[in-house]
Protein backbone atom coordinates (compact mmCIF):
# COMPACT_ATOMS: atom_id res chain seq x y z
CA UNK A 1 0.00 0.00 0.00
CA UNK A 2 1.49 3.42 -0.97
CA UNK A 3 2.78 5.58 1.89
CA UNK A 4 3.25 9.37 1.73
CA UNK A 5 5.14 11.28 4.44
CA UNK A 6 5.93 14.95 4.93
CA UNK A 7 7.23 17.11 7.76
CA UNK A 8 6.38 20.77 8.31
CA UNK A 9 8.15 23.12 10.72
CA UNK A 10 5.87 25.63 12.43
CA UNK A 11 7.63 28.37 14.46
CA UNK A 12 5.19 28.20 17.38
CA UNK A 13 5.03 26.16 20.59
CA UNK A 14 3.52 22.70 20.27
CA UNK A 15 0.67 23.44 22.70
CA UNK A 16 -0.34 26.49 20.64
CA UNK A 17 -0.14 24.60 17.34
CA UNK A 18 -2.13 21.62 18.61
CA UNK A 19 -4.75 23.86 20.24
CA UNK A 20 -5.26 25.73 16.96
CA UNK A 21 -5.50 22.51 14.94
CA UNK A 22 -8.28 21.26 17.21
CA UNK A 23 -10.31 24.48 17.54
CA UNK A 24 -13.56 25.11 15.64
CA UNK A 25 -12.83 26.37 12.14
CA UNK A 26 -9.36 24.85 11.80
CA UNK A 27 -10.45 22.32 9.18
CA UNK A 28 -12.16 25.08 7.18
CA UNK A 29 -8.98 27.14 7.27
CA UNK A 30 -6.87 24.15 6.21
CA UNK A 31 -8.89 23.02 3.19
CA UNK A 32 -7.52 24.97 0.19
CA UNK A 33 -10.09 26.88 -1.88
CA UNK A 34 -8.80 25.12 -4.99
CA UNK A 35 -9.41 21.69 -3.42
CA UNK A 36 -12.99 22.00 -2.15
CA UNK A 37 -14.82 23.01 1.00
CA UNK A 38 -15.88 21.74 4.41
CA UNK A 39 -19.48 20.59 4.71
CA UNK A 40 -19.26 19.53 8.35
CA UNK A 41 -16.47 19.63 10.87
CA UNK A 42 -16.34 18.12 14.36
CA UNK A 43 -17.95 20.36 16.97
CA UNK A 44 -15.50 19.29 19.69
CA UNK A 45 -12.44 18.89 17.48
CA UNK A 46 -10.96 15.70 15.98
CA UNK A 47 -11.63 13.54 19.05
CA UNK A 48 -12.19 9.80 18.78
CA UNK A 49 -15.35 9.01 16.84
CA UNK A 50 -15.90 12.54 15.49
CA UNK A 51 -16.94 12.88 11.84
CA UNK A 52 -15.97 15.43 9.20
CA UNK A 53 -17.46 15.80 5.71
CA UNK A 54 -15.73 17.50 2.79
CA UNK A 55 -16.73 18.34 -0.76
CA UNK A 56 -13.68 17.91 -3.00
CA UNK A 57 -12.89 19.09 -6.51
CA UNK A 58 -11.11 17.00 -9.08
CA UNK A 59 -7.31 17.41 -8.93
CA UNK A 60 -5.12 19.64 -11.14
CA UNK A 61 -5.91 22.97 -12.80
CA UNK A 62 -8.47 21.37 -15.11
CA UNK A 63 -10.40 20.17 -12.06
CA UNK A 64 -10.27 23.63 -10.49
CA UNK A 65 -11.38 25.22 -13.76
CA UNK A 66 -14.26 22.78 -14.19
CA UNK A 67 -15.38 23.38 -10.62
CA UNK A 68 -15.25 27.15 -11.16
CA UNK A 69 -17.33 26.82 -14.33
CA UNK A 70 -19.96 24.75 -12.55
CA UNK A 71 -20.02 27.19 -9.65
CA UNK A 72 -20.42 30.17 -11.98
CA UNK A 73 -23.23 28.49 -13.95
CA UNK A 74 -24.92 27.63 -10.68
CA UNK A 75 -25.35 31.33 -9.94
CA UNK A 76 -27.28 31.99 -13.14
CA UNK A 77 -29.07 28.68 -13.82
CA UNK A 78 -31.77 27.12 -11.65
CA UNK A 79 -30.88 24.12 -9.50
CA UNK A 80 -27.50 22.82 -8.38
CA UNK A 81 -24.92 21.49 -10.81
CA UNK A 82 -23.09 18.41 -9.42
CA UNK A 83 -19.38 19.13 -9.52
CA UNK A 84 -17.67 17.61 -6.48
CA UNK A 85 -17.06 14.36 -4.63
CA UNK A 86 -18.09 13.96 -0.99
CA UNK A 87 -15.47 12.66 1.44
CA UNK A 88 -16.42 11.50 4.95
CA UNK A 89 -13.76 10.87 7.60
CA UNK A 90 -13.85 9.43 11.11
CA UNK A 91 -11.29 10.72 13.61
CA UNK A 92 -9.47 8.41 16.00
CA UNK A 93 -6.28 7.98 18.06
CA UNK A 94 -6.74 11.44 19.60
CA UNK A 95 -3.86 12.22 21.98
CA UNK A 96 -4.12 15.75 23.46
CA UNK A 97 -1.11 17.82 22.53
CA UNK A 98 0.48 15.07 20.48
CA UNK A 99 -1.60 13.82 17.57
CA UNK A 100 -4.74 12.50 15.92
CA UNK A 101 -5.74 10.45 12.90
CA UNK A 102 -8.53 10.46 10.35
CA UNK A 103 -9.73 7.47 8.36
CA UNK A 104 -11.90 7.70 5.26
CA UNK A 105 -15.36 6.24 5.85
CA UNK A 106 -16.69 6.98 2.37
CA UNK A 107 -15.19 8.68 -0.64
CA UNK A 108 -13.32 8.15 -3.90
CA UNK A 109 -10.36 6.19 -2.48
CA UNK A 110 -10.16 2.45 -1.91
CA UNK A 111 -8.64 3.22 1.52
CA UNK A 112 -7.13 6.23 3.32
CA UNK A 113 -5.50 6.81 6.70
CA UNK A 114 -3.96 10.19 7.64
CA UNK A 115 -1.87 10.32 10.83
CA UNK A 116 -0.59 13.59 12.36
CA UNK A 117 2.15 13.75 15.00
CA UNK A 118 3.18 17.00 16.72
CA UNK A 119 6.73 17.14 18.12
CA UNK A 120 8.70 19.81 19.97
CA UNK A 121 11.60 21.27 17.98
CA UNK A 122 13.27 23.97 20.06
CA UNK A 123 10.86 26.88 20.31
CA UNK A 124 8.81 25.51 17.42
CA UNK A 125 6.90 22.43 16.35
CA UNK A 126 7.39 19.76 13.71
CA UNK A 127 4.19 18.34 12.27
CA UNK A 128 4.85 14.89 10.85
CA UNK A 129 2.12 13.59 8.53
CA UNK A 130 1.85 10.02 7.30
CA UNK A 131 -0.76 9.05 4.71
CA UNK A 132 -1.31 5.45 3.67
CA UNK A 133 -3.75 5.04 0.83
CA UNK A 134 -4.93 2.87 -2.00
CA UNK A 135 -6.36 4.20 -5.24
CA UNK A 136 -9.56 2.74 -6.69
CA UNK A 137 -8.83 -0.09 -9.12
CA UNK A 138 -5.07 0.42 -8.59
CA UNK A 139 -4.25 -3.27 -7.96
CA UNK A 140 -5.58 -4.17 -11.42
CA UNK A 141 -3.51 -1.57 -13.30
CA UNK A 142 -0.16 -2.30 -14.97
CA UNK A 143 2.84 -1.34 -12.84
CA UNK A 144 4.04 1.65 -14.95
CA UNK A 145 0.53 3.10 -15.13
CA UNK A 146 0.01 2.64 -11.39
CA UNK A 147 3.32 4.35 -10.59
CA UNK A 148 2.47 7.25 -12.89
CA UNK A 149 -0.93 7.75 -11.23
CA UNK A 150 0.71 7.67 -7.80
CA UNK A 151 3.24 10.32 -8.84
CA UNK A 152 0.49 12.65 -10.06
CA UNK A 153 -1.62 11.99 -6.99
CA UNK A 154 1.24 12.61 -4.57
CA UNK A 155 2.16 15.82 -6.38
CA UNK A 156 -1.41 16.97 -5.68
CA UNK A 157 -1.07 15.88 -2.05
CA UNK A 158 2.13 17.90 -1.73
CA UNK A 159 0.38 20.91 -3.25
CA UNK A 160 -2.39 20.68 -0.66
CA UNK A 161 -0.08 20.10 2.29
CA UNK A 162 2.18 23.00 1.25
CA UNK A 163 -0.90 25.24 1.19
CA UNK A 164 -1.88 23.99 4.65
CA UNK A 165 1.61 24.66 6.01
CA UNK A 166 1.55 28.24 4.75
CA UNK A 167 -1.98 28.72 6.05
CA UNK A 168 -1.04 27.36 9.48
CA UNK A 169 1.89 29.75 9.86
CA UNK A 170 -0.14 32.73 8.66
CA UNK A 171 -3.11 32.03 10.94
CA UNK A 172 -0.99 31.30 14.00
CA UNK A 173 0.98 34.51 13.41
CA UNK A 174 -2.29 36.42 13.06
CA UNK A 175 -3.65 35.00 16.32
CA UNK A 176 -0.34 35.77 18.02
CA UNK A 177 -0.54 39.40 16.85
CA UNK A 178 -4.03 39.77 18.36
CA UNK A 179 -3.16 37.94 21.58
CA UNK A 180 -5.27 34.86 20.84
CA UNK A 181 -2.82 31.98 20.92
CA UNK A 182 -3.85 29.41 23.52
CA UNK A 183 -0.84 30.24 25.71
CA UNK A 184 -1.62 33.96 25.58
CA UNK A 185 -5.21 33.33 26.60
CA UNK A 186 -4.09 31.15 29.51
CA UNK A 187 -1.74 33.92 30.66
CA UNK A 188 -4.54 36.48 30.36
CA UNK A 189 -6.84 34.31 32.46
CA UNK A 190 -4.18 33.95 35.12
CA UNK A 191 -3.82 37.75 35.22
CA UNK A 192 -7.58 38.08 35.61
CA UNK A 193 -7.55 35.57 38.45
CA UNK A 194 -4.90 37.67 40.21
CA UNK A 195 -6.89 40.92 39.59
CA UNK A 196 -4.21 42.45 37.39
CA UNK A 197 -5.49 45.84 36.23
CA UNK A 198 -4.39 45.69 32.59
CA UNK A 199 -5.84 42.24 31.93
CA UNK A 200 -9.24 43.40 30.64
CA UNK A 201 -10.40 40.79 28.12
CA UNK A 202 -11.37 41.78 24.59
CA UNK A 203 -14.45 40.53 22.75
CA UNK A 204 -15.48 37.01 23.72
CA UNK A 205 -18.73 36.48 21.78
CA UNK A 206 -19.12 37.42 18.11
CA UNK A 207 -22.28 37.10 16.01
CA UNK A 208 -22.00 36.83 12.21
CA UNK A 209 -24.63 37.33 9.53
CA UNK A 210 -23.94 35.88 6.09
CA UNK A 211 -21.94 33.20 7.92
CA UNK A 212 -22.39 30.59 5.19
CA UNK A 213 -21.14 32.85 2.39
CA UNK A 214 -17.69 32.76 0.83
CA UNK A 215 -16.28 35.46 3.16
CA UNK A 216 -18.47 34.65 6.17
CA UNK A 217 -17.32 31.01 6.25
CA UNK A 218 -13.68 32.10 6.56
CA UNK A 219 -14.48 34.85 9.07
CA UNK A 220 -16.25 32.34 11.34
CA UNK A 221 -13.33 29.90 11.01
CA UNK A 222 -10.81 32.60 11.94
CA UNK A 223 -12.89 33.62 14.95
CA UNK A 224 -13.09 30.00 16.05
CA UNK A 225 -9.33 29.68 15.62
CA UNK A 226 -8.94 32.67 17.95
CA UNK A 227 -10.87 30.82 20.64
CA UNK A 228 -13.87 33.15 20.43
CA UNK A 229 -17.47 32.02 20.69
CA UNK A 230 -19.22 32.37 17.33
CA UNK A 231 -22.98 32.69 16.90
CA UNK A 232 -24.53 32.69 13.45
CA UNK A 233 -27.51 34.83 12.51
CA UNK A 234 -29.76 32.38 10.67
CA UNK A 235 -33.19 32.48 9.13
CA UNK A 236 -35.74 30.02 7.78
CA UNK A 237 -37.45 26.85 8.88
CA UNK A 238 -34.15 24.99 9.29
CA UNK A 239 -33.09 26.96 12.35
CA UNK A 240 -32.98 25.34 15.77
CA UNK A 241 -34.41 27.66 18.46
CA UNK A 242 -32.60 25.65 21.14
CA UNK A 243 -29.16 25.90 19.52
CA UNK A 244 -27.12 28.50 21.48
CA UNK A 245 -24.83 28.97 18.46
CA UNK A 246 -27.71 30.36 16.36
CA UNK A 247 -29.53 33.68 16.58
CA UNK A 248 -32.79 33.80 14.67
CA UNK A 249 -33.54 36.75 12.44
CA UNK A 250 -35.58 37.61 9.38
CA UNK A 251 -34.74 41.02 7.92
CA UNK A 252 -37.62 40.78 5.44
CA UNK A 253 -40.07 40.64 8.34
CA UNK A 254 -38.08 42.90 10.66
CA UNK A 255 -37.53 40.08 13.20
CA UNK A 256 -34.40 39.67 15.33
CA UNK A 257 -34.00 37.82 18.62
CA UNK A 258 -32.58 40.66 20.71
CA UNK A 259 -32.45 38.53 23.83
CA UNK A 260 -30.01 36.16 22.14
CA UNK A 261 -27.99 39.19 21.00
CA UNK A 262 -27.75 40.75 24.47
CA UNK A 263 -24.42 39.18 25.52
CA UNK A 264 -22.77 39.51 22.10
CA UNK A 265 -19.73 41.82 22.05
CA UNK A 266 -19.33 42.19 18.27
CA UNK A 267 -21.69 41.74 15.34
CA UNK A 268 -20.05 41.17 11.95
CA UNK A 269 -22.76 41.84 9.37
CA UNK A 270 -22.01 40.37 5.92
CA UNK A 271 -25.45 39.32 4.64
CA UNK A 272 -26.92 40.80 1.47
CA UNK A 273 -28.56 39.82 -1.80
CA UNK A 274 -25.90 38.68 -4.34
CA UNK A 275 -24.76 41.36 -6.79
CA UNK A 276 -23.94 39.06 -9.69
CA UNK A 277 -27.13 39.11 -11.77
CA UNK A 278 -28.69 41.25 -14.48
CA UNK A 279 -29.23 44.76 -13.16
CA UNK A 280 -32.99 44.77 -13.62
CA UNK A 281 -35.09 47.13 -11.51
CA UNK A 282 -36.21 44.18 -9.38
CA UNK A 283 -32.63 43.01 -8.84
CA UNK A 284 -31.49 46.49 -7.86
CA UNK A 285 -34.39 46.79 -5.43
CA UNK A 286 -33.39 43.51 -3.76
CA UNK A 287 -29.73 44.53 -3.60
CA UNK A 288 -30.51 47.82 -1.90
CA UNK A 289 -33.31 46.60 0.37
CA UNK A 290 -31.39 43.54 1.61
CA UNK A 291 -28.49 45.72 2.66
CA UNK A 292 -30.38 48.66 4.12
CA UNK A 293 -33.17 46.73 5.86
CA UNK A 294 -30.92 44.08 7.39
CA UNK A 295 -28.31 46.60 8.53
CA UNK A 296 -30.96 48.90 10.03
CA UNK A 297 -32.46 45.98 11.94
CA UNK A 298 -29.11 45.00 13.46
CA UNK A 299 -27.92 48.57 14.12
CA UNK A 300 -31.12 49.57 15.91
CA UNK A 301 -31.08 46.42 18.03
CA UNK A 302 -27.46 47.01 19.07
CA UNK A 303 -28.21 50.66 19.84
CA UNK A 304 -31.10 49.69 22.15
CA UNK A 305 -29.01 47.03 23.90
CA UNK A 306 -26.05 49.37 24.37
CA UNK A 307 -28.27 52.16 25.70
CA UNK A 308 -29.89 49.79 28.20
CA UNK A 309 -26.70 47.98 29.26
CA UNK A 310 -23.40 49.46 28.03
CA UNK A 311 -20.67 46.92 27.29
CA UNK A 312 -18.71 48.59 24.48
CA UNK A 313 -20.41 46.73 21.64
CA UNK A 314 -19.08 46.82 18.08
CA UNK A 315 -20.75 46.57 14.67
CA UNK A 316 -18.56 45.60 11.71
CA UNK A 317 -20.75 46.10 8.65
CA UNK A 318 -19.86 45.11 5.12
CA UNK A 319 -19.81 47.72 2.36
CA UNK A 320 -18.01 47.91 -0.99
CA UNK A 321 -15.65 50.06 -3.03
CA UNK A 322 -18.69 50.70 -5.20
CA UNK A 323 -19.07 53.65 -2.78
CA UNK A 324 -16.67 55.66 -4.94
CA UNK A 325 -18.52 55.25 -8.23
CA UNK A 326 -17.52 52.92 -11.04
CA UNK A 327 -15.63 55.47 -13.17
CA UNK A 328 -14.24 58.99 -12.83
CA UNK A 329 -17.46 60.26 -14.45
CA UNK A 330 -19.44 58.73 -11.56
CA UNK A 331 -17.47 60.52 -8.84
CA UNK A 332 -18.18 63.79 -7.10
CA UNK A 333 -14.46 64.26 -6.33
CA UNK A 334 -11.49 63.43 -8.53
CA UNK A 335 -8.48 61.78 -6.89
CA UNK A 336 -5.57 59.64 -8.03
CA UNK A 337 -6.17 57.24 -5.12
CA UNK A 338 -9.60 56.65 -3.62
CA UNK A 339 -9.47 57.14 0.15
CA UNK A 340 -12.10 56.77 2.85
CA UNK A 341 -12.64 60.53 3.27
CA UNK A 342 -14.03 60.99 -0.27
CA UNK A 343 -17.75 61.52 -0.84
CA UNK A 344 -19.72 58.71 -2.46
CA UNK A 345 -20.23 58.51 -6.20
CA UNK A 346 -23.39 59.04 -8.23
CA UNK A 347 -24.23 55.67 -9.81
CA UNK A 348 -26.49 52.92 -8.44
CA UNK A 349 -23.91 50.98 -6.44
CA UNK A 350 -22.51 54.18 -4.91
CA UNK A 351 -25.96 55.25 -3.75
CA UNK A 352 -26.67 51.76 -2.40
CA UNK A 353 -23.39 51.82 -0.45
CA UNK A 354 -24.23 55.27 0.95
CA UNK A 355 -27.59 54.07 2.26
CA UNK A 356 -25.97 50.85 3.50
CA UNK A 357 -23.33 52.70 5.54
CA UNK A 358 -25.81 55.25 6.87
CA UNK A 359 -27.90 52.37 8.20
CA UNK A 360 -24.90 51.00 10.11
CA UNK A 361 -24.04 54.40 11.60
CA UNK A 362 -27.45 54.54 13.31
CA UNK A 363 -25.89 52.53 16.15
CA UNK A 364 -23.20 55.14 16.88
CA UNK A 365 -25.58 57.44 18.78
CA UNK A 366 -25.77 54.88 21.61
CA UNK A 367 -22.01 54.39 21.81
CA UNK A 368 -21.64 51.36 19.55
CA UNK A 369 -18.30 51.34 17.69
CA UNK A 370 -19.14 51.08 13.98
CA UNK A 371 -16.78 50.09 11.16
CA UNK A 372 -17.91 49.82 7.53
CA UNK A 373 -15.67 47.59 5.42
CA UNK A 374 -15.47 48.70 1.78
CA UNK A 375 -14.53 45.44 0.11
CA UNK A 376 -12.72 45.25 -3.21
CA UNK A 377 -12.59 42.42 -5.76
CA UNK A 378 -12.17 39.28 -3.63
CA UNK A 379 -9.89 36.63 -5.13
CA UNK A 380 -11.03 33.03 -4.72
CA UNK A 381 -11.80 30.21 -7.16
CA UNK A 382 -14.97 29.57 -5.13
CA UNK A 383 -16.70 32.81 -6.13
CA UNK A 384 -16.52 36.28 -7.60
CA UNK A 385 -14.48 37.53 -10.55
CA UNK A 386 -11.74 34.90 -10.35
CA UNK A 387 -14.26 32.06 -10.46
CA UNK A 388 -15.75 33.58 -13.61
CA UNK A 389 -12.37 33.92 -15.35
CA UNK A 390 -10.81 30.59 -14.38
CA UNK A 391 -12.61 28.35 -16.88
CA UNK A 392 -11.42 30.41 -19.86
CA UNK A 393 -7.84 30.65 -18.57
CA UNK A 394 -7.71 26.94 -17.71
CA UNK A 395 -8.72 26.21 -21.30
CA UNK A 396 -6.03 28.56 -22.64
CA UNK A 397 -8.57 31.14 -23.85
CA UNK A 398 -8.14 33.77 -21.14
CA UNK A 399 -7.56 37.45 -21.62
CA UNK A 400 -8.19 40.88 -20.11
CA UNK A 401 -11.58 42.37 -19.28
CA UNK A 402 -10.65 45.86 -20.42
CA UNK A 403 -7.22 47.46 -20.55
CA UNK A 404 -6.16 50.37 -18.35
CA UNK A 405 -8.94 50.55 -15.76
CA UNK A 406 -7.76 49.95 -12.20
CA UNK A 407 -8.87 46.85 -10.33
CA UNK A 408 -8.57 46.96 -6.54
CA UNK A 409 -8.40 43.34 -5.46
CA UNK A 410 -7.94 41.50 -2.15
CA UNK A 411 -7.36 37.81 -1.39
CA UNK A 412 -10.05 35.85 0.42
CA UNK A 413 -7.70 35.27 3.36
CA UNK A 414 -6.88 38.96 3.66
CA UNK A 415 -10.48 40.20 3.57
CA UNK A 416 -11.50 37.67 6.23
CA UNK A 417 -8.50 38.40 8.44
CA UNK A 418 -8.90 42.18 8.03
CA UNK A 419 -12.54 41.95 9.14
CA UNK A 420 -11.52 40.00 12.25
CA UNK A 421 -8.65 42.44 12.87
CA UNK A 422 -11.07 45.39 12.76
CA UNK A 423 -13.40 43.57 15.16
CA UNK A 424 -10.52 43.17 17.63
CA UNK A 425 -9.02 46.67 17.19
CA UNK A 426 -10.73 49.32 19.39
CA UNK A 427 -9.14 52.16 17.41
CA UNK A 428 -10.88 51.09 14.19
CA UNK A 429 -13.88 53.29 13.38
CA UNK A 430 -15.70 54.49 10.29
CA UNK A 431 -15.06 53.27 6.74
CA UNK A 432 -12.02 51.09 5.98
CA UNK A 433 -11.08 49.98 2.47
CA UNK A 434 -10.57 46.21 2.24
CA UNK A 435 -8.18 46.15 -0.72
CA UNK A 436 -4.59 45.01 -1.16
CA UNK A 437 -1.84 47.66 -1.14
CA UNK A 438 -1.02 47.14 -4.84
CA UNK A 439 -3.98 47.47 -7.26
CA UNK A 440 -3.45 46.47 -10.89
CA UNK A 441 -4.85 47.40 -14.28
CA UNK A 442 -7.18 45.02 -16.09
CA UNK A 443 -4.41 44.19 -18.58
CA UNK A 444 -1.92 43.44 -15.80
CA UNK A 445 -4.50 41.32 -13.96
CA UNK A 446 -4.88 39.06 -16.99
CA UNK A 447 -1.12 38.86 -17.53
CA UNK A 448 -0.54 37.93 -13.88
CA UNK A 449 -3.29 35.29 -13.82
CA UNK A 450 -1.97 33.80 -17.05
CA UNK A 451 1.58 33.69 -15.65
CA UNK A 452 0.45 32.03 -12.40
CA UNK A 453 -1.54 29.41 -14.31
CA UNK A 454 1.09 29.08 -17.07
CA UNK A 455 -1.56 29.84 -19.65
CA UNK A 456 -1.83 32.46 -22.41
CA UNK A 457 -3.64 35.69 -21.56
CA UNK A 458 -3.80 37.60 -24.82
CA UNK A 459 -7.38 37.01 -26.01
CA UNK A 460 -9.50 40.00 -24.89
CA UNK A 461 -12.87 39.09 -23.41
CA UNK A 462 -15.57 40.64 -25.63
CA UNK A 463 -17.57 43.29 -23.81
CA UNK A 464 -20.83 41.71 -24.87
CA UNK A 465 -20.05 38.69 -22.65
CA UNK A 466 -20.47 40.48 -19.29
CA UNK A 467 -23.41 42.43 -20.74
CA UNK A 468 -25.23 39.20 -21.53
CA UNK A 469 -24.93 38.08 -17.90
CA UNK A 470 -25.27 41.39 -16.06
CA UNK A 471 -26.88 43.79 -18.49
CA UNK A 472 -25.21 47.02 -19.64
CA UNK A 473 -25.43 48.74 -16.24
CA UNK A 474 -24.24 45.71 -14.28
CA UNK A 475 -21.29 45.16 -16.63
CA UNK A 476 -20.33 48.84 -16.38
CA UNK A 477 -20.55 49.10 -12.58
CA UNK A 478 -19.09 45.70 -11.72
CA UNK A 479 -16.89 44.26 -14.46
CA UNK A 480 -15.61 47.41 -16.18
CA UNK A 481 -15.26 49.58 -13.05
CA UNK A 482 -12.15 51.76 -12.83
CA UNK A 483 -11.29 52.14 -9.11
CA UNK A 484 -7.78 52.67 -7.75
CA UNK A 485 -8.43 52.34 -4.02
CA UNK A 486 -6.01 53.03 -1.16
CA UNK A 487 -5.20 50.47 1.56
CA UNK A 488 -3.40 53.04 3.75
CA UNK A 489 -6.00 53.17 6.53
CA UNK A 490 -5.96 49.40 7.02
CA UNK A 491 -2.16 49.55 7.25
CA UNK A 492 -2.31 52.45 9.72
CA UNK A 493 -4.65 50.39 11.89
CA UNK A 494 -1.94 47.75 12.14
CA UNK A 495 -3.19 45.15 9.71
CA UNK A 496 -0.36 43.11 8.15
CA UNK A 497 -1.41 41.99 4.68
CA UNK A 498 -0.64 38.38 3.81
CA UNK A 499 -0.66 39.07 0.07
CA UNK A 500 0.64 42.43 -1.09
CA UNK A 501 0.92 41.54 -4.76
CA UNK A 502 -1.65 39.92 -7.01
CA UNK A 503 0.78 37.14 -7.94
CA UNK A 504 1.17 36.20 -4.25
CA UNK A 505 -2.57 36.14 -3.70
CA UNK A 506 -3.34 34.11 -6.81
CA UNK A 507 -0.61 31.55 -6.14
CA UNK A 508 -2.00 30.98 -2.66
CA UNK A 509 -5.69 30.59 -3.55
CA UNK A 510 -4.90 28.51 -6.65
CA UNK A 511 -2.09 26.41 -5.17
CA UNK A 512 0.34 27.26 -7.94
Amino acid sequence: MPRFEQETYLPFARDDVFAWYTRPGALTRLVPPFAGEVLEEPVDGPVDGAISRLSLTLPTLLGTGADAAAGMLGTVLPGRIPRRVTWVSRHEDFRPGHGFTDVMVSGPMRSWRHEREFHDDGPGTVLHETITYEMPAAPRLPGPVRRRIHRVFEAELRRIIDHRAHQSVQDLAFHQSTGHLASQQRERRSHLDSDTEDATPGPQVVAVSGASGMIGTQVCALLGGAGLEVRRLVRGAGTDPDDPAEIRWDPDSGLLDEEALADVDVVIHLAGHPLAARFTEEHKRKVRASRVDGTTLIADALARLEAAQPRGRTLISSSAIGWYGATPDDRTQQAEMLTEDLRCGTDFLAEACRAWEESARRAESSGVRVVTVRTGIVQSPSGGALQQMLPLFAAGLGGPLGTSQWQSWISLDDVAALIVHLALTPAARGPVNAVAPEPVTARDYARTLGAVLRRPSAVPVPRFGPKLLLGAQGARELVMADQRVSADKALELGYAFRHHTLAEGLRHVLGR
